[in-house]
């Protein structure tokens, strides 16, 4: 896919000027922010580097009642979670095993690499909607729906963090000394469009006004109306998710293909929302962490980490060069070992990725679930995915596939017992 990344167009130029023309005293202000965020980078980065691995809570799914409001903000603070024993490790490895089967039994089915599939282009295999509809699941992303608020206080229509929502994903069984290269540093949930649309835009406001300390990730007002897909790319969520996530079906420790993250949300929002508009000035290097080294610059139409894909666009996609100061290289945390029904949750605005080899012994094997609370948008996005569902083919933000409808061991409406799950599916409840 890298050969076909191709650079900003030249009316982004126009782009910069308007969000700069929208904010009062916006050079001024954003200057300063930028020095203030250099220099909070420079140590963040080194206790982030230093602490590895430790940077990623845990907590067990029994606590999550009863943890202290520390432990949540530090959840928070980290924007990443690890959540053990979600679900009963026999009911896990069954559901791993349930997998295996279905792509030996199914072997048209799709996924990447073609001549080794591990990840796969499927959705509605028996044990993900058995995972999606588990009472323990849909429990762990209600309360991290939970996590967010209206800042200002007001009330916000029709939305209620108390009833989760499914989301269909896939699933990959990643094998042990595979190189992988198809997920490096990215942020998923909108790409331009963090700056493009306006209400998306709005949820970054207090960085753009220049008061990024103020910046709350966790502020629902602008998220639940953002449109995180202006240009209808296959593969980018149309829907509001309050975290991305995983569940384990395997062992996987760091340095086994595991997930990584930067563990600093605030920071890294505040760093790639204003890294646009600056640029180093004549004869500095770009890994100066001096803000006097900098220049307010609008004369380019570059969004660093942004790229255009055919008629689309794709990223934020950070790496050591667009980014240096995030220090990629040394701050992307392996997250801790993972067993049988352990989850993994990371905010959406977390930098995230794969690590690119997988020295273990063992697949890795994970079924992607995230948090997605219902919304008005996100309700109607489920409506239209249960149709696929009852279908058997890919749900809306997904490419095209031939379906799973004549799949043996795919999954069924019966497989979804509970009033919750159901509901959570968009069927409809029946009221004794």
């Amino acid at each position: 896919m890298a050969s076909e990344l191709g650079p900003c167009p030249p009316r982004f130029v126009e782009l910069k000027k308007e969000i700069a023309g929208s904010y009062p005293d916006f050079e001024a202000r954003v200057t300063k922010a930028w020095g203030e965020i250099l220099q909070e980078l420079e140590k963040a980065t080194k206790e982030i580097a230093s602490k590895g691995s430790q940077n990623v809570p845990e907590v067990n799914f029994s606590e999550l009642g009863s943890l202290s409001p520390e432990r949540v903000e530090e959840i928070k603070r980290k924007g990443s979670v690890v959540i053990r024993d979600v679900v009963d490790d026999a009911e896990a490895k069954e559901w791993q095993a349930w997998l295996r089967e279905y792509v030996t039994k199914n072997p048209d089915i799709e996924g990447f690499p073609d001549h080794d599939k591990q990840f796969f282009q499927l959705y509605w295999t028996k044990s993900q909607v058995r995972a999606r509809a588990h009472p323990n699941v849909l429990e762990t992303t209600k309360w991290l729906n939970q996590m967010y608020h209206v800042k200002s206080g007001e009330q916000v229509e029709n939305v209620d963090l108390t009833t989760p929502l499914n989301y269909a994903d896939r699933f990959r069984i990643r094998h042990p000394g595979v190189q992988w290269d198809a997920h490096p540093p990215h942020i998923d949930g909108g790409s331009i469009e963090r700056w493009e649309d306006q209400v998306f835009r709005s949820c970054f406001a207090d960085i753009l006004s220049g008061n990024w300390r103020e910046h709350d990730p966790y502020d629902l007002r602008n998220r639940i109306n953002a449109r995180s897909s202006l240009y209808k790319r296959p593969n980018q969520s149309t829907v509001f998710r309050t975290y991305q996530g995983w569940l384990a079906l395997s062992e996987t420790a760091p340095n086994e293909g595991t997930l990584q993250v930067f563990p600093n949300v605030l920071l890294s929002n505040a760093y790639i929302v204003l890294r646009p508009f600056f640029t180093p000035k004549e004869g500095k290097s770009a890994e100066s962490f001096a803000p006097e080294d900098w220049q307010f610059d609008i004369s380019n139409p570059d969004f660093p980490g942004i790229y255009s894909l055919g008629h689309a666009f794709t990223g934020p996609r950070p790496n050591t060069n667009s980014h240096p100061h995030l220090r990629l290289d040394e701050t992307m945390v392996s997250v801790p070992k993972v067993f049988p029904g352990d989850m993994v949750f990371w905010h959406c605005d977390v930098i995230h990725a794969v690590e690119k080899q997988h020295v273990g012994k063992e697949d890795s094997t994970v079924m992607y679930i995230p948090a997605v609370p219902y919304t008005p948008a996100n309700a109607a996005y489920v409506e239209r995915q249960r149709e696929s569902f009852l279908k058997g083919s890919s749900p809306p933000d997904f490419p095209v596939t031939k379906g799973e409808g004549h799949c043996v061991g795919v999954g069924k409406e019966d497989d979804i017992e509970n009033p919750v799950a159901k509901r959570a599916m968009g069927f409809s409840i029946e009221v004794a």
